[in-house]
């Protein structure tokens, strides 16, 4: 049988695993690319090339030898200038070009949405170097938020409460820093009620969206994602507005993970991701489709019925505490084991060949028919608190 489309996926960790399963249950054919071998992704994908993304002639000969039908980036770090010239020469980049160079730069996607959109967004300046990150600082005023303009999962991403703590968050900035841009964005911090994510999927047939997702994070980084979460019909309204004229201006088809501050009523931009979102994860246990699914039609422009949930879900991540390449995970089946009745319970470990602090190697997913995203949050929280990764060196 031939595949009905031949996809080269461009980072092939734990979003991408699930990517290329969701690909392939629609008779895909999937490359899965990524700067070390054994990556998730690889593992169920049909091919696997290791290179660097940001290595232009390395990604240019991959796409070359196996000429796929859709060029789709899973992560930030690519030399997206390479994206354009193929996307130029004839190639489908999911879900554009322009689109994954937009995006994939924080002040790129913030001109975008502040200047050509006239979004409400916080207020921001940039800083390449540590002393215009000190006047930056100044200038928005602290508290403020410090992030690389290229970076992934908050790496480098820091609030300054005090002036004394900038010179300590430029390091910081720059140590988590991907790509070869020396920039941050200084943002003035918002006192928000809550952020979420409003999966949004651009369609042959129009704008479709998701329930918005709450998460929360720390250092940057989800750690629990949840749908539903609370919000009055006129913060959904904005917020499906500003998704809405962010993605049409972006183009191409595919989901976007677009977040937002709220605070009441009031809806604020903050960043947008081109491809399935991280908080997303609740996904898989929350709807009929994944996020991972609806990307996967949208892309290959297949039909995409109502998006049902199924339940008050949510998911918490597992993380490692230090650098190893001998561990094992333990207690799956404690976490799997409701502590609560009506509650179903899953997980996924993300297979990873190496650990270091704070790297997220699998979640634990809850879904609670008739109760609420706080019990699910609950029982989610619980069940990762029972996977133990048990280190061997």
């Amino acid at each position: 049988m031939t595949a009905i489309a031949k996809i080269l996926l461009l980072g092939s960790g734990e979003l991408g695993r699930e990517f290329v399963i969701s690909a392939k249950r629609l008779g895909a054919h999937v490359v899965a690319c990524d700067s070390y071998a054994g990556a998730p992704a690889m593992q169920v994908a049909d091919e696997a090339e290791v290179f660097s993304m940001l290595d232009g002639a390395a990604l240019a000969a991959a796409v070359a030898k196996h000429k796929p039908d859709y060029i789709v980036p899973e992560i930030e770090a690519i030399r997206t200038e390479v994206l354009k010239d193929l996307e130029d020469a004839g190639y489908n980049v999911v879900p554009s070009a322009r689109a994954t160079m937009m995006t994939m730069n924080r002040d790129r996607i913030r001109e975008v949405a502040a200047t050509e959109l006239g979004l409400p967004t916080s207020t921001y300046v940039y800083a390449e170097s540590r002393a215009e990150l000190h006047a930056a600082a100044a200038k928005v005023g602290i508290p403020c938020v410090i992030k690389p303009v290229m970076s992934s999962s908050g790496k480098g991403q820091s609030i300054v409460r005090a002036a004394d703590a900038v010179d300590a968050a430029w390091d910081y900035a720059v140590a988590g820093m991907r790509g070869d841009r020396q920039r941050v964005i200084v943002e003035a911090f918002i006192p928000f009620d809550y952020e979420i994510t409003l999966l949004t999927v651009r369609t042959r047939q129009g704008v479709v969206f998701c329930d918005p997702i709450g998460h929360r994070q720390e250092r940057g980084d989800y750690r629990e994602s949840w749908q539903p979460t609370a919000m009055t019909p006129q913060a959904v309204a904005e917020a499906q507005r500003q998704a809405k004229a962010v993605v049409d201006n972006l183009g191409g088809y595919g989901i976007f993970g677009v977040e937002f501050f709220v605070l009441g009523d009031q809806v604020i931009f903050s960043e947008l991701s081109p491809r399935p979102h991280d908080t997303g994860m609740v996904t898989l246990v929350s709807q009929n489709l994944t996020e991972f699914d609806l990307h996967a039609r949208a892309i290959l422009g297949l039909p995409i019925p109502g998006i049902a949930q199924l339940g008050a879900s949510a998911s918490a991540v597992i993380l490692a505490e230090r650098e190893s390449r001998d561990f094992t995970v333990t207690g799956l089946a404690e976490a799997l084991t409701p502590e609560a009745p009506g509650v179903d319970l899953d997980l996924r470990v993300f297979n990873k060949p190496t650990t270091r602090p704070y790297r997220r190697m699998g979640v634990t997913l809850a879904r609670v028919p008739g109760g609420d995203a706080d019990a699910a949050r609950k029982a989610a929280v619980a069940a990762a608190a029972k996977v133990k990764i048990v280190y061997r060196d």
